[in-house]
C-alpha cells in the first residue's frame, strides 16, 4: 500500500520546491537583467531548481519512478495519438477560454510581453521554443505539476484515493503562477490544469503523452505570436 503524507511534511517539501524555484528564477535575473535571453534562462532554470529539489524528496522516500513516470509507454502510437488530441484540446481551451473570459469582462489571458520579446529575431523565437516552451513547461511543468504535485496529493490524508479532488486541487495551484497573465489567465490555465490532470490519470500516471502535448501547444503559440498569426488562428477556431 503506498505510504500517507501529512499535511505538515508536504508543506514543508512544496515550500521547499518554491524557494529553489525562486532562487534558481533570480540568478539569471541578476547576471542579464531583464533581457529575452536573462528570461528564458530564468524560466528554464527556475524548473531546473524545483525539480532538483522535488528529486531530493522523492528520491527520500524511493517515489521517484511513480513520480516522474517517463518508463517507456506499453503503446507509443496510443501515446502519441493521446498526445495529439490533447494539443488540439488544450488550444480549444486556450482560444475558446480567452474569448469567454474576455467576454465575461475578466479579460483574455495576457501574453503580450512574451510575443515583444520573441518578436525581437528569428534566434530569440528558436530560444524560447527550445528552453521555454520544451524545456521549461513541457518537460519541467509536467515534471512538476503532473508528476511531483500529484503524486504528493495522492498520498495525502484526505485526498488519498479521490482522485476528482487531487486533479482539482493541482489545477488550482498549477493555475496561479500564471497571475502574471491576469484574472482570465488563471481561470483557463486552471481549466487546461484539469484537462492535463485528467489525461495523466487516463494515461495511468506515464508523462510523454502530457509533455508532448504541453510543447506543441506552446511551440503553436509562440510561433503563432511570433508571426503575429494568433487573430487568424482563434478566427478559424471561430468559424
Amino acid at each position: 500500500m503506498p505510504f500517507t503524507l501529512s499535511w505538515g511534511k508536504f508543506g514543508l517539501q512544496f515550500l521547499t520546491v518554491l524557494a529553489a524555484f525562486a532562487l534558481a528564477s533570480a540568478v539569471p535575473i541578476l547576471l542579464l537583467g531583464q533581457s529575452g535571453l536573462g528570461l528564458a534562462l530564468s524560466a528554464f532554470g527556475s524548473m531546473g531548481g524545483a525539480l532538483l529539489a522535488a528529486w531530493l524528496w522523492l528520491r527520500r522516500e524511493g517515489a521517484v519512478a511513480a513520480a516522474f513516470d517517463l518508463s517507456e509507454p506499453a503503446s507509443w502510437s496510443r501515446t502519441l495519438a493521446a498526445g495529439l488530441v490533447a494539443t488540439f484540446a488544450i488550444l480549444a481551451i486556450l482560444i475558446g477560454g480567452g474569448r469567454l473570459m474576455d467576454a465575461l469582462g475578466l479579460g483574455a489571458p495576457n501574453t503580450l510581453d512574451v510575443m515583444t520579446i520573441i518578436r525581437e529575431s528569428p534566434w530569440m523565437l528558436l530560444l524560447w521554443i527550445s528552453l521555454v516552451a520544451w524545456g521549461a513547461a513541457a518537460f519541467g511543468e509536467e515534471l512538476l505539476w503532473r508528476g511531483f504535485l500529484i503524486d504528493r496529493l495522492s498520498r495525502l490524508k484526505g485526498l488519498a484515493g479521490r482522485p476528482p479532488a487531487i486533479i482539482a486541487v493541482q489545477a488550482a495551484i498549477f493555475a496561479l503562477p500564471h497571475a502574471y497573465q491576469g484574472l482570465g489567465g488563471v481561470v483557463v490555465t486552471g481549466a487546461v490544469g484539469l484537462y492535463l490532470g485528467w489525461l495523466r490519470m487516463r494515461m495511468n500516471g506515464n508523462l510523454w503523452a502530457l509533455i508532448f502535448a504541453h510543447g506543441l501547444v506552446d511551440t503553436t503559440m509562440l510561433t503563432a505570436g511570433y508571426f503575429d498569426a494568433f487573430a487568424l488562428v482563434a478566427e478559424a477556431f471561430e468559424r
